[in-house]
Order: C-alpha cells, then structure tokens, then sequence
C-alpha cells in the first residue's frame, strides 16, 4: 500500500511505520507544518511487526500492575517503587498525545485504540504476599496510586477476576487493583497516525520499500530506497533521518557507521501467546492480571492473564511464551539476520553476554521446544480450570534486546528502550523494547528535545507542544501536582472516552 510519489529530498526520512515513527511524524509536523516528511515501510501494511495488535500485549504499561518494575527493596526492606512511578508520568504523556490526537482529527474514533479495563497485581504463596503488601504500601503512599486497592481476601479476588480462583487450592493470595487501566492497540494508533501524515502537505508514505543503507553527507544523509515492487534502487536525500524499525534497527544503525552506535548487538527474542476467544470464558474475565515471573528471565516471563480488545472484539490473552529466534523480523527478516549482526566491535559483547546469561539461553530452548502439556500448566497457575480445548497458540512479536557495553565492561542484555542521536543531531536510532510503545510519546519527546530543540525554543513551538502534551515543562510526580495531574489525566480519558 502506497500514498503518493515519494517526497523529493524531504527533511525528515522515518524508517519503519510503528508506533515510534509515527509519533515522531505526528510531532514535527503538529510543531512545524511546513516540514516535509517521507516514511518507508518494508512490510505489505502499514506496522505489522511489534506495534501490530496481536505482537503485544496491548497493556498501557502505566507501572500499576507490572511487579517486574518495581524488583528492588530499599535499605528499609521495603519494596522500592520509584520505577513504577516514573512510568506512570511517562504514559501520562501518551495518554495526552492520543487525545490530543483525537481532538485534531488524526484519530478518528478512541475505541479503535483504547479502551478501559483494569489493572490486577496477583500473587500467590506467602513470599509472594508479602511482596506485593510492601509494594501496595509504597505505591499507594503517591497521589499517582492512590486510587489502587489491595486484598488477600479469596471473595474480593474472586469478584475482581473470577477465573483466577476457579479451581484454586487454599494458599496465600493477594491482589492489588486500579479500575483507570487500559487495553491499547498500538498497531492502530500508528496507522491512523501513518495516514494522517501522509495527507499533510509535503509528507508521503509507502510500503514494500527496504532501506538498504545510509551514508552521511554534508547537508545530512543520504538514503538508499529498494522499491520491493518496482524492483529498483533510488536514493534520497533528507536533513534528517530516524530509524524506528524495530529488529531491523539495529542492521541499518550499523550501516550508518555512527560513532555512537560501535560496540552494539542484539538479541533477538520471540513470543507466543495462548489466546481463548470462547464467550463463557472471555466473559468472565475483565482485567489485565500480572503476576510475578518464574524466575530465568524475570524482565521477559512475567506471566500475564490479559482481555485483550482488537478490532472490537474481545479476547483473553496468556503468555509470554518465548522462542528461540535468529530472525530480526516477521516480515522481511533472515534467520541469518542474527549471525550478519555480529561486528568485531561487539564480538566481545556478544560472547561475554552468551557466558553470563547460560540461564536465559536454557530457558529460551526449554520455552521453544515446551509440549502444549507444559504450555497449559502455566497457565494452570493463573487459571487453575483451564483446558487445552479451549485455547490456541499464537505467534507474538519478535523483540531484538539491546546488548551494549557499560562502564568500559563486555555488554549485557539491555532490557528497555534505547535512544541512540549521532553527534551532529541528523539521525536517531531506537532500539529495545518494555514499556517501549506504552510511553512512545515520552521517548520522542526526548529526541525532538535532542534533535530539534530549535523547534521548541519560540514561544510559537513551545505552546504548540504544550497542546500535544500539557504537562509538557513540569513534573507531574511532585505531591503538589497532584491536582494537575488529576484534572489533565480526566480530561484526556474524557476524549479517549475511557471515563
């Protein structure tokens, strides 16, 4: 699918159509209208990889439910929840973005990409209890959570998220509660945010073209463009360019030869999720429920007992499950994707992280080769009555992780979001994954901040951004904020219609 004619020389490439470059199109073209833009999708459609609806759990990761950001106890014992609290502020910002989308018309219809359903924390076993008890005291001590409720008692969790204690023995439980979650459908923001863009003056998209490499020019860079279905190579030329193209970042980082970008690998993880679409079972379940992780690989198994809402219609959701991959894409990736990464300035990286991470390696080969037996005793842990009839496996996304070195050592698995901006500002890299998409608009406010701070430095720029993000300069974590926060954020549902 394809708009008009590529932008000629435009100032902005974006490569990838999810929902980061999406976001940062949305920006620069809300803060300068006349910029002219150009995106390259390599897929048939537009965010079909990690932004697509079923490639992700669709949490608006807020740091509610999430046990696995909040891992750390302070010098006191107790849970430190500073994490938690600072990825609440920071989906505050998307949820802004989005209604501010809506209100401009660039979002059609809120439900299409949001939808309300609360956030359970559930544990079970006393360790775990007493966890989750340190963590509803730090938590609901912030006017962010103040809202949130706790019980360990069976009835209340019952009423909370019935399928949960359906055939449950008799153990510890306990559970913490916010109705003000929500269901998100990245994949559907971005494309809505796609189109939008590509019918704005000067800005064009199209997929079915592969970014085949990036050289650096006096002006900026030049782009080499393969179109898949006029087989034929173009190149153009653009002020700046940013790579928001999931796996397939990391491959055209190192293209571009960026100083900043030497040393870095990646890790390709898949996913695969158990899906239930039967109506007795899907009814009864209305919430996002995470748990706490088995323990290999704490940042990527969380286990989670999801609704899930695509396209209208509503789903129950059960993983991670992760798979052995050397694929950095769904769509257009290699299984030699994996082994052409490798660099002699990240080899070290590369073996040192396969030595100190034997565990996670295990886990990945005991989670790809697991019978659906195995698979459905998972689950069994969350839903006790579960039965292997009634579920399906899916494939999920593929996350790339970031390995890198820190502190002049051999790299780790870096679980999060990475911003990579070369020195002369004229191209930024984004690689990583978890909160990822939840605070999209908090990360590319970082790179407009980096990368185009001439455009917020008039007063024209800077209200301009203040009607995309209102709490845009302030900092919405301060005790005195706390009526701000609460007034922006109930505006903002009111247009997602979430409240």
């Amino acid at each position: 699918m394809n708009t008009t004619r590529p932008t000629e020389n435009p100032d902005v490439i974006l490569i990838g159509s999810g929902i980061m470059s999406a976001t940062l199109g949305a920006f620069l073209k809300s803060l300068k209208p006349e910029l002219t833009v150009q995106l390259y999708e390599v897929a048939t459609d537009l965010a079909l990889e990690s932004s697509y609806g079923w490639n992700n759990a669709g949490t608006g990761h807020a740091g509610i439910c999430e046990v696995s950001y909040t891992p750390n106890r302070k010098p006191d014992g107790e849970v430190d929840v500073a994490k938690a609290i600072s990825i609440f502020e920071e989906f505050e910002h998307s949820k802004y973005f989005w209604a501010y989308a809506v209100r401009q018309g660039m979002i059609s219809d809120p439900k299409t990409i949001i939808n309300p359903v609360p956030h359970i924390a559930f544990v079970y076993g006393q360790e775990q209890v007493d966890f989750l008890r340190s963590r509803y005291k730090g938590m609901s001590q912030h006017h962010f959570f103040e809202s949130m409720e706790y019980t360990e008692d069976r009835d209340t969790v019952a009423d909370w998220a019935p399928l949960l204690l359906s055939g449950r023995e008799s153990v510890p439980i306990a559970a913490t509660k916010m109705d003000r979650g929500t269901d998100v459908n990245f994949g559907a923001i971005a494309r809505q945010l796609v189109q939008w863009l590509g019918n704005q003056p000067g800005c064009s998209y199209a997929c079915q073209h592969r970014v085949t490499n990036l050289s650096r020019t006096s002006h900026g860079w030049d782009v080499e463009v393969r179109d898949l279905q006029g087989q034929r190579t173009f190149t153009q030329s653009a002020k700046f360019v940013f790579i928001g193209a999931g796996g397939g970042s990391l491959p055209l980082l190192q293209k571009s030869g960026i100083a900043e970008g030497k040393g870095f690998g990646g890790f390709p993880i898949g996913g695969q999720w158990l899906v239930c679409h039967q109506p007795e079972i899907v009814e009864q379940h209305t919430a996002k429920v995470y748990g706490l992780s088995p323990g290999a690989a704490p940042t990527l198994a969380v286990p989670h007992l999801d609704t899930r809402i695509i396209d209208g219609k509503k789903a129950v959701l059960f993983g991670p499950y992760a798979a052995w991959t050397t694929k950095f894409l769904h769509q257009g990736g290699s299984i030699f994707d994996l082994p052409s990464s490798i660099r002699w300035d990240n080899l070290g990286s590369l073996i040192k992280v396969g030595m100190h991470n034997i565990p996670l390696v295990a886990y990945l080969i005991q989670q790809g080769t697991q019978s659906m037996k195995t698979r459905m005793k998972e689950l069994q842990n969350f839903y006790p009555d579960a039965q292997t009839d009634d579920w399906e496996l899916i494939d999920a996304g593929i996350r790339v992780q970031a390995i890198k070195k820190e502190d002049g050592d051999a790299g780790i698995v870096h679980f999060g979001t990475e911003v990579l901006s070369d020195r002369d500002k004229t191209l930024s890299v984004l690689l990583g994954a978890s909160p990822g998409a939840s605070v999209s608009a908090n990360i590319i406010l970082e790179i407009v901040r980096d990368c185009f701070a001439d455009l917020l430095a008039t007063d024209d720029g800077h209200q301009r951004m203040k009607e995309m993000i209102p709490s845009y300069d302030e900092s919405l974590v301060d005790p005195a904020m706390a009526d701000r926060q609460a007034g922006l954020s109930e505006q903002a549902e009111r247009t997602l219609q979430l409240i």
